[in-house]
């Protein structure tokens, strides 16, 4: 250690104010020795102080550092943290929601904003010596964990990574993984907790009015195991076994679940506040609160509750009384000022900070929350409770996973303040206490991979790499160095898909009728009543149409040969037709009378020069002799149709069957299994799933597309690579057909929104869409279209499915572009929350605002942002405030 870098770091080390441990002097050395550095410590133990000492290098070398977060929250909270301690012109912020200080030397940025600067080559990464990597471990996220894995292989090699993630079993594997891609890399893992963690059984027994609060693991003649000379208690075990009955069996009815204020009690009781309760669901959180209140309970004095006031003053302060009284503020201020409050996604941010705060402050002592909690918000408790050792998630009940257990429980535990920290689990009738005990002594869980390329990763990879160097890149993945050892667990889930699909078969199959033959008739009776109206029949019809079909149009014309579409954006569809007179006509919706049925074919001369008199000469006369199918007739009046539709449902014996929805909802999830276990078996057939060979698969769709012209992207496809969504390539060919044009800012919000949003148990029954105006139904109907064909290609190609657009955010959004007020806006949505309003408003301000750079037509580009600041008022502006 050089005298320059020793006096560094005895200055970082006083400014702390407490001895550096041995893990995090061993990640100094590292990044002193120009390496990157991975961070294995569980929560609490002061991981983030190696990412402070990269910004400390970087800002005395005069160069930059960015601190990447996964969520918006943790950037905003760690923007301030950060601007208190350097000063606010040295620290900026990059979110979808804000842009402050850009260009300052440190910067606070969500992942995804990293990615695209990377992709976009902006100019601001230049001098960027430095990157943290905040939660590493969520590169496992199902939908965004990819992000992290593109920002690691992307980013330049000069630039080092301080990667900072939870304890995982696997984390000299994953630093192997990072130094084969970017150089040497050091992985430093501490399983010591700073805090001691005691792991408590809760269990009340009927007939007494107090709970046993007994030590899951104890010290014990013949115990043994992974925690040394503890393991399960031998009390709690013969406490929760049935009476008179040797094995598990039914747990016995004496023993029950505790109540909320009764668990609060007892915490209270023990010195065991402040406490989180993980609740796995928003209302349970919101009811808990109540239950507390109504039990006459309060755990503040009157210095807390005046400071309670003023933190709630402060951060609700920007919001109206009417929006307020919306949001259920009165009762929310009650419970804080008592002491206690829910914390989950259902609530605006204003209110879940003002939480955060006055519990940090040991304000509030009781707090009920959802798992979303755990997720790095800096709320540490002395005790964590956890209710229930399962969650449902949308299809069925699943047991948390030790990193889950984990990531919850490292919650418990203030270090400086507690000498020990504890995790509560309540007894439940359907998890034996041996179950309980194993779970808590798993400590770690491995790192896994849930890379896969993208559309708009396949168009940025073919903008900047030739094909030899992105394929490379791609073989890089932290997803491709496990594809080899994937087989067998891929063996075990199709198993387990095989197995779950027999019971859904069976259950199907419990009552009278066909239950998939109703299905069927119904959904044709859906399909009918929402794509009513003959002129928009006709018009499918026409979309169907083939070059060289003979159709027959209304009046004179009579028999014309189709020979092309006549595409223009945004209009109604037409196709180009040669009439047996020489004519060349186009022909739209008003040209018929029914829907357009082949009655012939004739083959089409080459070249293919429509112009020309010539080739018309011959199209007519093949249309002339060509054999018309007399058979034809003109489809049934639609009404008709619709008619014997619903009477076919009506009389079916599945409709009087009492469980006719419990066999749909059956049937639905059997046909899911049966896709699943499909693509299972066309991996495993395949050996290893090669993400090169993915990559391909996403370039053919994209050619098949007209995106990407053999290694060169078209101008779609240029469109495509500067747009980041979920249903990104969905959205590029809406933009395309010009479905965006033309729509007055509320109608084009409404439209977009279609693409961000996802109801929440999205797996139960879809409610009928409701519309703000026709046009947006007629808009996002033609999406749907384009959706399907796009499904279908991925099918074939054996890619994921593209999301389908979900309208069930249009009426909100356009109402709120509108100019109308919260309490208007969600008066007839009792799905929808304030949280959960801001959150998807907040979404589509992002997406409206990509759509602001990059849509072809500058009408809709110009509409887009003004849909997109329009939005950003009232409580959606309110919760996007960040201060220093």
């Amino acid at each position: 250690m050089s005298g320059g870098s020793g006096g560094r770091r005895a200055a970082f080390e006083a400014a702390r104010g407490f001895p550096l441990d041995p893990f995090q002097l061993r990640a100094l050395d590292a990044l002193e020795a120009g390496e990157s550095v991975l961070v294995a410590a569980p929560t609490g133990s002061g991981k983030t102080v190696v990412a402070e000492y990269a910004i400390e290098l970087a800002l005395a070398a005069g160069d930059k550092a960015f601190y990447t977060t996964p969520l918006k929250a943790l950037s905003n909270q760690k923007f301030g943290d950060l601007a208190r301690v350097h000063g606010a012109g040295r620290v900026g912020l990059l979110t979808g929601d804000n842009a402050i200080n850009g260009e300052a030397p440190v910067v606070v940025m969500t992942t995804e904003v990293l990615r695209n600067m990377i992709y976009a080559a902006s100019p601001t990464l230049d001098g960027l010596r430095y990157v943290i990597l905040d939660e590493v471990h969520y590169l496992q996220n199902p939908y965004r964990g990819a992000v992290w894995e593109e920002v690691i292989i992307h980013l330049a090699r000069d630039v080092d990574l301080v990667c900072l993630s939870a304890t995982v079993s696997n984390a000299e594997e994953f630093a192997e993984w990072i130094q084969t891609v970017r150089g040497e890399t050091r992985a430093v893992i501490e399983e010591r907790r700073p805090v001691e963690l005691e792991h408590l059984y809760l269990v009340g027994e009927r007939g007494l009015d107090g709970l046993h609060l007994l030590p899951t693991f104890v010290v014990g003649e013949g115990v043994t195991g992974e925690r040394g000379e503890l393991g399960p208690n031998p009390e709690a075990a013969r406490l929760d076994a049935p009476p008179g009955r040797r094995g598990r069996g039914r747990p016995t009815r004496r023993l029950r679940t505790s109540g909320r204020a009764e668990t609060v009690e007892r915490l209270a009781a023990e010195d065991m506040l402040p406490a989180i309760d993980f609740v796995f669901s928003r209302a349970g959180c919101d009811q808990a609160v109540e239950q507390c209140l109504a039990s006459g309970m309060r755990l503040t004095d009157t210095a807390d509750r005046a400071e309670i006031a003023r933190i709630a003053d402060a951060h609700t302060g920007g919001l109206a009384d009417e929006d307020l009284h919306v949001l259920g503020y009165d009762a929310w201020r009650a419970g804080l000022e008592a002491g206690f409050a829910a914390h989950h996604a259902g609530m605006v941010p204003p209110m879940k900070e003002a939480v955060e705060e006055a519990f940090a402050a040991g304000r509030v002592r009781m707090v009920f929350a959802t798992e979303t909690l755990s997720l790095g918000i800096n709320m540490p408790a002395r005790s964590v409770v956890i209710e229930k050792l399962s969650k449902f998630t949308g299809e069925r009940h699943e047991f948390l996973t030790p990193g889950e257990y984990t990531q919850l429980t490292g919650r418990a535990g203030r270090r400086g303040i507690d000498e020990r920290g504890y995790a509560v689990v309540c007894w439940s009738p359907f998890v034996p206490f041996d179950q309980v005990a194993g779970l808590a002594s798993r400590r770690t869980y491995a790192l896994t991979s849930s890379f896969r390329p993208t559309y708009n990763m396949a168009a940025n990879l073919v903008r900047r790499y030739p094909s030899d160097v992105a394929h490379h890149l791609l073989n890089l993945s932290f997803a491709q160095f496990h594809a080899d050892r994937a087989v067998v667990s891929l063996e075990r889930q199709l198993e387990r898909n095989r197995e779950l699909l027999e019971r859904h078969r069976a259950s199907a199959g419990r009552g009278p009728g066909d239950i998939a033959e109703y299905r069927r008739i119904a959904a044709d009776l859906e399909t009918e009543r929402r794509e009513r109206g003959a002129a928009r029949r006709i018009s499918t019809a026409l979309e169907a149409l083939r070059p060289g079909d003979v159709v027959v149009a209304r009046g004179r014309r009579g028999p014309v040969a189709v020979i092309g579409h006549d595409r223009r954006r945004g209009g109604a569809p037409r196709v180009l037709a040669v009439t047996t007179n020489r004519e060349l006509v186009r022909l739209g919706a008003e040209d018929f009378d029914a829907p357009p049925v082949r009655v012939a074919t004739v083959e089409l001369p080459e070249p293919y020069t429509p112009r020309k008199p010539a080739f018309r000469r011959i199209v007519a006369d093949r249309l002339g002799q060509a054999h018309l199918d007399e058979t034809h007739r003109p489809p049934r009046a639609e009404a008709d149709r619709e008619a014997e539709l619903a009477a076919a449902v009506a009389a079916h014996p599945v409709a009087s069957d009492p469980g006719r929805e419990a066999r749909l909802r059956a049937v639905g999830s059997a046909e899911r299994l049966e896709r699943d276990i499909a693509r299972l078996e066309r991996r495993v057939r395949s050996r290893t799933e090669s993400i090169a060979r993915q990559f391909d698969r996403v370039l053919r769709v994209l050619e098949a597309w007209g995106y990407v012209d053999g290694w060169t992207l078209t101008e779609g496809g240029e469109l495509l690579a500067r747009l980041y969504a979920e249903t990104d390539l969905l959205l590029a060919e809406s933009l395309r057909e010009g479905l965006l044009d033309g729509l007055e800012p509320p109608a084009l919000a409404a439209v977009v929104s279609c693409f961000t949003y996802e109801r929440r148990g999205s797996d139960g029954p879809t409610p009928a869409p409701q519309w703000p105006s026709r046009e947006v139904a007629a808009r996002v109907r033609k999406i749907e279209r384009i959706w399907r064909e796009l499904s279908h290609n991925e099918d074939d190609a054996g890619l994921p499915e593209t999301r389908a657009p979900d309208p069930g955010f249009a009426v909100l959004l356009h109402d709120w572009v509108a100019g109308e007020e919260l309490a208007e806006v969600l008066a007839d949505d009792d799905e929808v929350t304030g949280g959960d309003f801001v959150r998807n408003v907040k979404q589509c301000i992002d997406l409206l605002r990509q759509v602001a750079l990059i849509a072809p037509d500058p009408g809709t580009a110009g509409r887009a942002g003004a849909a997109a600041d329009a939005c950003l008022r009232g409580v959606v502006a309110a919760s996007s405030v960040v201060t220093a």
